[in-house]
């Protein structure tokens, strides 16, 4: 009953702490942490043991290590080398010496006690950085590329460092040394040839009985099975993990495994960092506030001091690499692994993990609080880069935005020896672009002053394809009063963006979901059989249609009950569309199967 206790308290804690850390724009991460410290021995005290949920609680590290591993497709690291294996293997070296160093000399611990913490401070938080950069929509930006290339490669380095734990702790003896080190590369070359000879035949006589529970068992097998053999040789849980994601990464089922080891993987690293949670020593921050905050401010600042020259060497402009520095300026989720680690080999002193463990979790608390100062007081408050001088008279087209889609309409133009202006508002897409050799210039479109700047008068065609949907109405209003003249074509995200578009009077609309969508269901009913004439026909009728029904809308849009009873009544419409055509279509099969009386 107890372990019963145990566990409701560990859900009830979660269900309470951690959506309220998201109301408060915490990560999920940092909501683990703060429920484990509520019903710690710190806090409440309403759990038990947190060793002995700790040790339970790895296995959620090892499924991380597995979904690290079927990550790592040869194809993937090939096109982010730069990022992985440039950027981030200079970040990790060098902080990881930055620190190591006034440890050693000043804290006199020994260089290999050194050296770990030096490393797992390096880490920054995978979880934590890619929720940040989600929710920023800033994973595409040179940053956020960057950024996933550091964090890709701190995953890599965690997997050595947690072997080298055991091999270096007090604990371990020679023999189990010697044992490692020679059954290490064996396994991995045991494990290289089964996963060719064996995994993916088993994997897909599994999946062809249909039984999805049986997949799911097949999925944590693989993995715990892989964890218990690495232990057995006395090397880490999670490097076995790591090994046979790894082994997969390549494999059809990839995405199959990892849907189905996610959710034990959720909730036994949520069980995890709570279990962390528990084992802070919340009387050491008490004792100690000024000294641990200090540290996570210095730690912060180190690592982005020394990220952010790296990141300029690297042809990153200023902001992106001072974004970059301050996003993964903080301690990570892996760093709980290596000191946990350490301190259960006798590796490290506890009180010393303690500290650092606090330190980390107070410094991912502060990166949103870091983002923002460098944002609105760095970035916008200092001189902040000019708009560019546009200096082109002759053009017929103007391109309002340089994203995806105004980059293959600039394409054809150029191939068609067509001369455009391109404006963005976004720099680091300007020198992203240019490196491949366009011609754009940097400036905010939804300002009159650069629309006269460019010329906008002597264009013919002006492109409003920017991501904003406000924006594209604010520019769409602005050419329509001071440049009547000028045809306008525009890129809508949705139905109502487009029927805004054109009440202001845009003269051609393209709904960027439209065209695939319709060029997907011509492809899907030539699936089921039918003709691509046929196919065609039910396409362009629900087109037809669709471009009637928004002739109708846009009279009434404004009014939300008249808009929806307009969509009620085009359903109707267009059902009616295709019970006449299927109708018509009975009526000229019989007519084609019924003797003819030419010959009578």
């Amino acid at each position: 009953m107890s372990h019963l206790h145990d566990w409701l308290i560990f859900l009830l804690a979660a269900l309470v702490v951690v959506p309220i850390g998201k109301r408060l724009g915490l990560s999920t991460v940092l909501g683990y942490l703060a429920a484990g410290l509520a019903i710690g021995p710190y806090g409440l005290n309403l759990a038990g043991d947190p060793a002995a949920t700790l040790q339970f609680a790895e296995l959620g590290v090892v499924m991380l290590l597995f979904i690290v591993g079927l990550e790592l497709q040869p194809r993937r690291l090939l096109v982010m080398r730069r990022w992985v294996f440039g950027l981030g293997v200079a970040q990790v070296s060098s902080v990881t010496l930055a620190l190591a160093t006034p440890m050693h000399f000043m804290f006199t611990l020994g260089w290999p006690q050194a050296l770990l913490l030096g490393f797992a401070l390096s880490l920054s938080s995978t979880a934590f950085v890619l929720q940040l950069l989600g929710e920023q929509k800033k994973l595409n930006a040179p940053h956020g590329r960057a950024a996933f290339g550091v964090l890709l490669l701190q995953d890599l380095a965690v997997i050595p460092v947690i072997a080298a734990i055991n091999l270096l702790a007090p604990r371990a003896n020679n023999a189990a040394e010697v044992q490692a080190m020679i059954w290490g590369p064996l396994l991995f070359m045991v494990g290289v040839t089964s996963a060719r000879l064996l995994l993916r035949p088993a994997l897909r006589a599994i999946a062809a009985t249909g039984i999805q529970e049986l997949f799911t068992a097949a999925a944590l097998v693989m993995v715990l099975g892989a964890a218990a053999a690495t232990e057995r040789v006395g090397l880490s849980m999670g490097l076995g993990a790591f090994l046979a994601g790894m082994l997969v990464a390549d494999s059809e089922y990839r995405h199959q495994l990892e849907t189905d080891i996610a959710p034990f993987k959720g909730l036994l690293l949520g069980l995890f960092f709570m279990a962390v949670g528990m084992s802070v020593d919340l009387a050491l921050l008490l004792r100690e506030p000024l000294l641990i905050i200090v540290l996570a401010l210095a730690l912060m600042l180190l690592k982005a001091l020394v990220l952010y020259p790296i990141a300029r060497s690297m042809a990153l402009d200023r902001q992106s690499a001072a974004r970059l520095a301050v996003t993964v300026s903080q301690g990570g989720e892996f760093a709980f692994v290596l000191l946990t680690a350490a301190v259960s080999t006798d590796f490290l002193d506890k009180h010393i993990a303690q500290q650092w463990i606090l330190v980390v979790t107070l410094s991912m608390a502060l990166t949103p609080l870091a983002l923002a100062l460098l944002e609105r007081v760095f970035l916008k408050g200092r001189a902040t880069r000019e708009y560019d001088a546009i200096d082109v008279h002759d053009h017929a087209v103007v391109l309002l935005g340089f994203g995806r889609v105004a980059q293959i309409i600039g394409r054809v133009l150029t191939m068609r020896r067509i001369p455009f202006t391109a404006l963005d508002a976004s720099p680091a897409q300007i020198d992203f672009v240019r490196t491949f050799g366009n011609k754009v210039f940097y400036g905010d479109p939804t300002r009159l002053d650069l629309l006269q700047n460019a010329h906008v008068d002597k264009a013919k065609v002006v492109v409003i394809a920017v991501d904003d949907t406000a924006a594209a109405l604010r520019i769409a209003e602005l050419l329509r009063a001071h440049f009547p003249a000028v045809q306008l074509i525009a890129r809508a995200r949705n139905r109502y963006h487009e029927l805004q578009l054109r009440e202001i009077g845009v003269h051609h609309v393209v709904r960027e979901t439209l065209h695939s969508s319709l060029a997907m269901t011509a492809a899907v009913l030539e699936g089921l059989g039918l003709s691509d004439v046929e196919a065609a026909h039910s396409v362009a009728t629900f087109k037809a249609h669709d471009e009637r029904t928004l002739d109708k809308q846009l009279a009434v849009f404004q009014d939300e009950g008249a808009y929806r009873q307009a969509a009620r009544d085009s359903a109707l419409e267009l059902q009616q569309l295709f019970d006449e055509d299927a109708e018509q279509r009975l009526l000229n099969e019989r007519r084609t199967r019924e003797p003819g009386d030419a010959g009578a």
